[in-house]
């Protein structure tokens, strides 16, 4: 017991107020006295053991200091000389191997004045009457590997010079350097003038060799530019001038051309250069590059009048779309069939003017061309990133533009001549083609709802536009995509995603709204069949222009088909990240790709609902109700098990199913002429919202029976409920069941035995998901007039 609990107890025992308490204190305290006494007894019986450990440790203490004792002695009288001649030894070993070192960095000093002096004597000797200029290189080589303390030294400025070289050995290196180098540059520059390639090979290897790399590689690179001009200017005067990719091809040529120089001259000038110093003659050649380049662009833009162009595209009216979104105004005037293409062409002069303005096929031209030069412009910076990252070992992903090329004045100009006019013109064709598309848009031909009579063309059934405007966009995302330029696809991709969902979309939905609204010309009768089809085919456009977009998307992105597997690391690579390598470019693009579908996506899908729901309106809700009416018609529930007994036994089975097969014909009826127009989508968004109406009308129907059903009655309205359930699923839409769950759990609660009902009533849903709650619950079992 602890002492705070021994403490407690006797406290307890001056505060007990009554017997109880007193003897409860006693019984704690007999308690703690036999715990006391027990662990005393325990001492007491392990002294003994205490006491023959303190023995044993008393004799080994005294043999210790016995041994003790002795190993001191040997310590001072045996070991004392043998210490100090160690440590003498020691010591003298020591100043020894530093005065060996000493030595050693004498002789090596002695060693490198008498390698330089040698050096000296030798370019001396080599660069006078012999004129061995690779000698004497060589001996400057040799001499560079010397440490400059050492050639700047005292020691070696008196014991260097000689009679016939009597200037320091820094002096003399550094003149025999600067005459080198000067000899060698004159004499490559004379080979190159005179294309001969043995001496131009044996010059420059050796700039390295005389501490002159930086003049040798800038001697290089403008002799490897000198071939890039002149073959510039012949691939341009070569051209046909009629060619409509002239100027992409003279660039081509001329960014193969400095590649192949890379790649050729690469080898010997990391050879003889050391790793990476190929990056310098990049930049000559990349200097040149940016002239001739330059050029061709400049003389692209003035020949083509690209100028011009531009302002003639950013003038373009669009009078066509502009009109048909006026409201309340018909475009031209006119039934939809009235405004054909002959008569379009021929409705008004401004227009006319206008396409006489701007030529499609030249701006597409002009786009495919500049295009190719994008293309070629950003190939060749992958392959200049790729040669100056190549001794960091990058990979693709990690690849990033070098300065020379990202701040390069062709990076500019192609930038000003070929991205920003690529941008505009592709934003004026893709607008000008969805215009044009509307303007020549024909519906498909012989559609009917008679179901009896054969559709001649093949589903889905979309008007003309719908092909013409996806086929332009697919190949404008394309050509756009293969630029290879995050500057295009920034513009692009957001412009298409525009014109898509403000002129596409918004077309469709004025003619939803002004031309095939399908109203009926009188109160209470249908709409005209041509209106129904007309807008049922222009509910399909936007279906199947969505789906469009989301191929288009899928096959630009390869998310449709497998990743393609490089080496054997398990990486893969996607058609994105060819195309665009640096840094995070492709995830932009493919994040912009993506924003493009959802974005349209989400604009066709609010119109197709709202355009299914006018259809449900004003087409399919007036022909359901005389559905429904004729379905029940003269059904009763209440009737007596007498009158059904009187029939024959066919007869009870044509009736049984009588309710079942009217309303499956009339469903029939309904559906089958507009599924054959629609396509499968539209028609389960359709079908799911006339499920959804047909299960309220029917939950209204079992309500109104209230109080006017049997128990035989539930039983048939039960069977006829759900032979109507599977008419309206059939075909596999066995998902449209979960609109008819109210009805079909209110049919559940009311042919339910007694006994079930009572246990659904203990048990609070019955392991049930009812949608019904508990009052409809107790409403629904009312409904069957016994129980009321």
């Amino acid at each position: 017991m602890s002492a705070d609990n021994h403490v407690s107890q006797t406290q307890s025992i001056y505060t007990a107020t009554s017997v109880a308490e007193i003897r409860n204190a006693l019984v704690a305290l007999s308690v703690q006295e036999a715990s006391v006494a027990s662990r005393l007894n325990a001492l007491l019986e392990s002294q003994k053991d205490l006491s023959r450990s303190l023995n044993r440790l008393d004799l080994a203490r005294a043999q210790l200091g016995t041994q003790a004792v002795t190993a001191h002695s040997i310590s001072n009288g045996m070991l004392a000389s043998a210490a100090s001649t160690a440590n003498r030894i020691s010591g003298a070993v020591k100043r020894l191997d530093q005065e060996q070192k000493n030595v050693k960095a004498t002789l090596e000093v002695v060693e490198q004045v008498a390698e330089l002096k040698s050096c000296v004597l030798g370019v001396h000797g080599s660069m006078g009457a012999p004129q061995d200029w690779e000698t004497a290189a060589s001996y400057l080589h040799r001499a560079s590997k010397i440490p400059k303390e050492v050639v700047d030294s005292t020691f070696a400025e008196e014991n260097v010079p000689t009679a016939e070289v009597p200037d320091p050995p820094r002096v003399t290196l550094d003149a025999a350097a600067e005459s080198l180098c000067g000899l060698f540059l004159r004499e490559f520059e004379k080979a190159t003038k005179e294309t001969d390639g043995a001496k131009i090979t044996r010059f420059f290897k050796l700039f390295p060799l005389i501490g002159r790399s930086e003049v040798g590689l800038d001697a290089y690179g403008r002799y490897v530019c000198g071939g890039v001009a002149a073959r510039a200017r012949n691939n341009l005067s070569q051209g046909k001038r009629g060619d409509n990719m002239l100027y992409a091809n003279a660039l081509t040529k001329l960014f193969e051309h400095v590649a192949q120089i890379i790649d050729g001259h690469e080898p010997l000038v990391e050879r003889h250069y050391g790793t990476g110093m190929m990056i310098r003659v990049i930049e000559r050649l990349q200097t040149e590059a940016n002239v001739q380049g330059g050029i061709l662009l400049d003389t692209w833009f003035e020949e083509k009048n690209i100028a011009r162009k531009l302002t003639d595209v950013k003038s373009y009216a669009f009078s066509f779309l502009v009109q048909s979104f006026l409201s309340s105004q018909k475009p031209y005037g006119g039934t939809p069939r009235s405004e054909s293409p002959g008569q379009r062409d021929t409705s008004g002069g401004s227009r006319r003017s206008e396409d006489e303005g701007v030529d499609m096929k030249e701006v597409d031209g002009l786009l495919s061309e500049a295009a190719m030069m994008l293309s070629r412009w950003s190939l060749y910076c992958r392959f200049i990133a790729t040669k100056c990252s190549a001794s960091e070992d990058s990979s693709n992903s990690h690849l990033s533009l070098p300065n020379f090329i990202s701040q390069s004045s062709l990076q500019k100009k192609a930038s000003d001549s070929l991205i920003e006019p690529f941008n505009v013109m592709t934003t004026f064709l893709i607008r000008r083609s969805v215009e044009k598309s509307f303007q020549l848009d024909e519906p498909p031909t012989d559609l009917s709802l008679n179901s009896n009579k054969p559709l001649k063309a093949d589903p889905p059934f979309i008007t003309s536009a719908v092909d013409d405007i996806m086929y332009i966009v697919n190949q404008v995302l394309q050509r756009s995509l293969a630029t290879s330029q995050r500057a295009v696809v920034a513009s692009v991709i957001p412009t298409v995603g525009r014109v898509l969902g403000s002129d596409f979309v918004g077309m469709v939905q004025r003619k939803m709204r002004d031309e095939s609204y399908p109203k009926a010309a009188i109160q209470g009768a249908l709409p005209p069949e041509g209106l129904i089809v007309a807008f049922l085919v222009l509910i399909n456009n936007l279906d199947v222009a969505s789906d469009y977009v989301r191929r288009i998307v899928q096959t630009s992105t390869g998310s449709n088909r497998a990743s393609t597997q490089n080496g054997q690391n398990g990486s893969t690579t996607t058609p994105l990240v060819e195309l665009f390598p640096f840094k995070q470019d492709a995830v932009f693009v493919e994040n912009s790709l993506k924003s493009l579908q959802s974005g349209f996506e989400a604009k066709t899908s609010e119109l197709i609902n709202e355009a299914i729901q006018v259809m449900f309106q004003q087409v399919m809700r007036p022909r359901l109700r005389p559905v429904l009416i004729e379905t029940f018609r003269d059904v009763d529930y209440n009737q007596a098990d007498d009158d059904i007994g009187g029939q024959g036994a066919d007869d009870r089975d044509e009736r049984e199913n009588l309710v079942a097969q009217r309303f499956e014909r009339g469903w029939t009826a309904l559906m089958l002429p507009i599924k054959r127009i629609l396509t499968e989508r539209n028609f389960d968004r359709l079908t799911t919202t006339v499920a959804t109406y047909l299960s309220k009308t029917l939950e209204k129907r079992i309500w109104s029976y209230y109080g006017r059903v049997n128990e035989l009655g539930a039983v048939r309205m039960e069977r006829d409920i759900a032979g109507i359930v599977g008419a309206a699923v059939k075909g596999g839409r066995y998902g449209l069941r979960d609109a008819f769950t109210r009805c079909l759990q209110m049919m559940l609660i009311i042919n339910m035995e007694d006994d079930e009902w009572d246990e659904l009533q203990r048990d609070a849903d019955g392991g049930i998901a009812w949608q019904l709650d508990a009052g409809e619950r107790q409403r629904t079992r009312a409904i069957v007039q016994d129980r009321v």
